[in-house]
């Protein structure tokens, strides 16, 4: 069970980021990654993950995972180096952290898209793709909670790592992590083609469809609002 632990990225982590960071606004000064420098998964499940997502996701919402991958990593590389997971694992949570916002599976289901699109993850990946179980219910355990944002307790290092890279190129948050020219260079290669128009549109159509949606624990105005409104990547848009 420990290696599966570490493997898989189950170590706990505090919530709450200022924790993490020891209420400083990063461990250190980010230094420039360019995308070629962070290698991406190339297993057949990586690869098989990456197709689904593309063929499942909208093109702005398979950058959007894409973007979050780089930036985790960045975030990973320089500011958690100590953190342990595979590359895969952490990959293919960000591939399917928004497979629940999908026009088909928005309106297929009552429940929340974080928690849907978590099932649909864990089915996916242990049922029709073999992984191992480990593995898919860390990729699941992060997917439902990607949007736990909270200051008590604690939650997985995958889980942890998405919800940075998530609040980051969702809402320009914890803007010290990464550097200028990072940001930069995975914008050119991964454009946001409008990603704070579309998400934000996304986060009222949930909250409409589902008045009763965790989203909405993050303010049914101002998480929407704070999408739209992000200054970090407005330049990228």
């Amino acid at each position: 069970m420990s290696n599966a632990v570490k493997t898989y990225g189950w170590e706990a982590k505090p919530r709450d980021p200022s924790e993490l960071l020891g209420g400083n606004k990063n461990v250190k000064e980010p230094e420039p990654h360019t995308v070629a420098s962070i290698k991406l998964p190339d297993s057949t499940l990586a690869k098989s993950v990456q197709n689904y997502a593309q063929t499942e996701l909208s093109t702005p919402t398979f950058n959007h995972s894409m973007r979050v991958f780089y930036y985790g990593k960045a975030i990973h590389i320089q500011q958690f180096p100590e953190w342990q997971f595979t590359d895969e694992t952490y990959l293919l949570a960000c591939l399917l952290h928004d497979l629940g916002t999908t026009d088909k599976n928005i309106s297929g289901t009552m429940m929340s898209f974080e928690y849907y699109g978590g099932i649909l993850a864990l089915n996916l990946l242990s049922k029709e793709l073999h992984a191992p179980i480990e593995q898919a219910e860390s990729v699941a355990e992060a997917v439902f909670r990607h949007q736990d944002i909270g200051k008590t307790g604690t939650i997985t290092t995958i889980g942890q790592l998405l919800q940075l890279a998530t609040i980051f190129d969702n809402m320009g948050g914890h803007k010290d992590l990464i550097h200028e020219d990072t940001i930069k260079e995975v914008n050119k290669r991964w454009p946001r083609n409008n990603w704070s128009s579309c998400f934000a549109a996304t986060i009222r159509k949930e909250n409409g469809l589902k008045p009763w949606a965790h989203t909405t624990t993050l303010g049914e105005e101002d998480f929407p609002n704070g999408v739209q409104g992000n200054k970090l990547m407005q330049p990228y848009e």
